[in-house]
């Protein structure tokens, strides 16, 4: 399961700092590197720049000096940093020792700074969003979308994607054609008693939140979209699944008013 990252995050009071050579998928420390680089010196730099560049407000140059210490400052596990509504209902540290074990492996957070983490990866909390462009980096989506495809392609192995990332973080690594059949993107809808179909925020990181939390207790390893569909149908919800695309499956899950 591909997770978004939250923007609200919780600084570890303690810990030891970030040691990038430490975090799974390797492959990216050079990456990292670069976006840590680019980041630091934007925020060791003018504040009011910084913040304007990271979209944070006037009230919030907090965040802006955090990331200027991102080398130095505590670090915990990326499962207990990444919080809001999505991570709260997923509650990853309320699960049973067999549903943990289970998070270890199957579940993977898209970072703007670390490119993908692991639940146990230990990260300091930062404050920067997929959407942003970083002085001498470019694009933080554009930065990633040059190095993500071995660590997801590697992170993935055999088993099925079950993709819960919003627009922003999808854009820092799509799926190729040859990975399709083995692909479901997920989306939730609210459906009013008149039929009518929205996406609301809220209730689409939350939802994604417990369904993750259900396959995680379930246990079950569906192979292909279709079956995912069929699983998350006996946990309870009501699912419709599209047709196959060169880019995935998408499941709908409809959450009825």
């Amino acid at each position: 399961m591909l997770l978004p990252p939250s923007e609200g995050k919780t600084a570890p009071r303690r810990g030891r700092p970030l040691d990038l050579g430490s975090l799974s998928s390797p492959g990216l420390t050079g990456a990292r590197e670069e976006v840590l680089d680019a980041l630091v010196g934007l925020c060791e730099g003018d504040p009011a720049t910084a913040a304007r560049v990271l979209g944070v407000t006037a009230g919030q140059l907090s965040l802006v000096h955090a990331n200027a210490d991102l080398r130095l400052a505590a670090t915990a596990r990326a499962d207990r940093v990444y919080s809001g509504v999505l991570y709260d209902a997923l509650d990853l540290a309320g699960l049973d020792a067999a549903a943990r074990r289970r998070a270890s492996s199957r579940v993977a957070i898209t970072s703007s700074v670390f490119g993908v983490l692991r639940p146990a990866d230990r990260v300091p909390a930062y404050r920067l969003s997929g959407s942003v462009g970083l002085p001498g980096l470019g694009s933080v989506a554009g930065h990633w979308r040059s190095h993500l495809g071995g660590a997801v392609t590697d992170l993935l192995g055999g088993g099925l994607l079950v993709d819960l990332r919003s627009g922003t973080y999808a854009a820092f690594w799509r799926p190729p054609a040859a990975l399709a059949g083995r692909v479901a993107t997920v989306r939730v809808l609210s459906v009013a008693p008149d039929g009518e179909r929205s996406v609301v925020s809220h209730f689409n990181k939350h939802t994604k939140g417990l369904l993750a939390r259900a396959l995680l207790v379930d246990g079950a390893a569906p192979r292909t979209p279709a079956l995912l569909g069929d699983v998350l149908r006996d946990l309870g919800w009501e699912v419709e699944t599209a047709g196959p695309t060169p880019a995935g499956t998408r499941l709908d899950v409809l959450l009825r008013a």
